[in-house]
């Protein structure tokens, strides 16, 4: 943190060099808070893991028990009845040619891109585009499916996707510091189970080496050890 002045009154009140179980963190970011807009609850959880190994390198999706509190904004790339479909289930957007037009132009008012298999030769060739923004489809992800109704579903009600980064750490927003704290925990414990399920074989020693919760503009404070392997 940034020794401004708001984050010297906050430290005065945190004692960052503790360890916190998960209700504990939450409650404490909830009091530290001293901006005037709702702050989100991020996660980093470093691994023991070598991501330059195709087989450490963690991904997936974890659909939130209750969500994250921010509007998604879900763009589906489809052709014929689906287009339709996708729009019906909640899509803010759904559409093929003129779509694929705006994305190349570089339009990207959006949080994430759905697919059908049949759009994706099309839409491949934006990779370069949609790639660096973190836009483009996954199959691993569930954004790449004939399934759009469910697809679009599961995202507007709090799916999210992740990836470990080359330093071994995953970061992530899991809710909004207005949640009720127990709604907090639920959420942080589904996305620590979803990552401890992904543990490769070939991962050796110490899988999660750590576990931090913090606001958006506040303290990392990190989860004890005893916490973490009861999850």
């Amino acid at each position: 943190m940034q020794k401004t002045k708001r984050n010297k009154e906050i430290l005065k009140s945190v004692d960052v060099t503790k360890e916190f179980t998960i209700s504990e963190a939450i409650d404490t970011l909830k009091k530290s808070t001293k901006v005037k807009f709702v702050e989100s609850l991020d996660v980093a959880i470093r691994l023991g893991v070598d991501p330059r190994h195709a087989d450490q390198m963690i991904r997936g999706t974890v659909s939130l028990p209750h969500g994250t509190g921010k509007k998604v904004k879900v763009l589906v790339i489809a052709k014929g009845a689906k287009v339709q479909d996708a729009l019906d289930a909640g899509a803010d957007h759904a559409g093929f040619e003129d779509y694929l037009e705006k994305l190349k132009g570089g339009w990207a008012d959006i949080d994430v891109i759905i697919a059908t298999p049949d759009s994706m030769g099309d839409l491949g060739k934006l990779g370069k585009v949609l790639g660096p923004k973190g836009l483009m489809p996954n199959p691993k992800s569930g954004t790449v499916t004939m399934d759009v109704v469910q697809a679009v579903k599961e995202v507007k009600a709090g799916k999210i996707e992740f990836r470990v980064d080359k330093t071994g750490i995953i970061h992530t927003s899991i809710g909004k510091l207005n949640f009720e704290t127990d709604k907090l925990v639920d959420n942080t414990k589904a996305f620590l189970n979803t990552i401890v399920k992904l543990r490769p074989s070939s991962a050796k020693g110490q899988y999660v080496k750590s576990l931090y919760l913090s606001s958006s503009m506040g303290p990392g404070l990190r989860i004890t050890k005893d916490e973490i392997s009861v999850v």
